[in-house]
């Protein structure tokens, strides 16, 4: 068994509203994840009142907001991440992408090194899983469409700043999914759970 780890869960669907195939999976990761004796915490952005930047100025210079000071902590606490999304117009919605622009600040996710154009990682030490739920064939969206903005995040934002390994999941066609490849889907994410990868 994988030594205990401490994750944090980004819920990244902006509808809290109802539950939806992306809340399930992240709940079976957890309760496998808690019952192996990991540490999980949640940071869900719907829930979290804060601004879109809108400068770079402001990026590098204004104040995070109050209401993600808790998810920023937490996120330097943890030593895995989980970042479940639904792609939305192939990408990840607009509010979890306004929340990682936040947290994501120069002095927290990376620092500046003189000579250097990338600066020294801030984030290095961490793990990281995508799991995206999506329309179209998993397999499509892989191969056609070159995985582009999973492969933009892994690589310019958690990469950016250091955290590696970056694994994806990609759980396509959803809306036809019936009760077997529902329960497939969750039994998947809570094996994965157990050993925190």
């Amino acid at each position: 068994m994988a030594e205990n780890r401490r994750i944090l869960i980004i819920q990244g669907h902006p509808d809290v509203t109802e539950d939806h195939l992306g809340h399930a999976l992240a709940h079976a990761y957890a309760g496998a994840a808690t019952a192996a004796g990991h540490q999980v915490r949640t940071a869900t952005p719907a829930q979290l009142d804060f601004p879109l930047l809108r400068s770079q100025k402001e990026w590098e210079h204004g104040a995070l907001p109050l209401a993600l000071q808790k998810a920023q902590d937490d996120i330097a606490w943890a030593q895995h991440l989980l970042l479940f999304f639904p792609l939305w117009m192939g990408d990840m919605p607009a509010l979890l992408k306004g929340f990682l622009e936040q947290v994501a600040r120069p002095g927290f996710a990376f620092r500046r090194e003189a000579g250097s154009p990338f600066g020294q990682k801030g984030l290095a030490g961490r793990s990281a899983r995508v799991v995206v739920t999506m329309g179209m064939p998993a397999l499509v969206y892989r191969f056609y469409f070159r995985a582009h903005s999973v492969k933009s995040l892994e690589r310019n934002i958690l990469g950016f700043v250091g955290i590696s390994p970056v694994h994806e999941t990609l759980i396509g066609q959803v809306d036809t999914l019936d009760e077997a490849g529902r329960a497939k889907w969750l039994a998947t994410m809570a094996r994965l759970g157990r050993t925190a990868a």
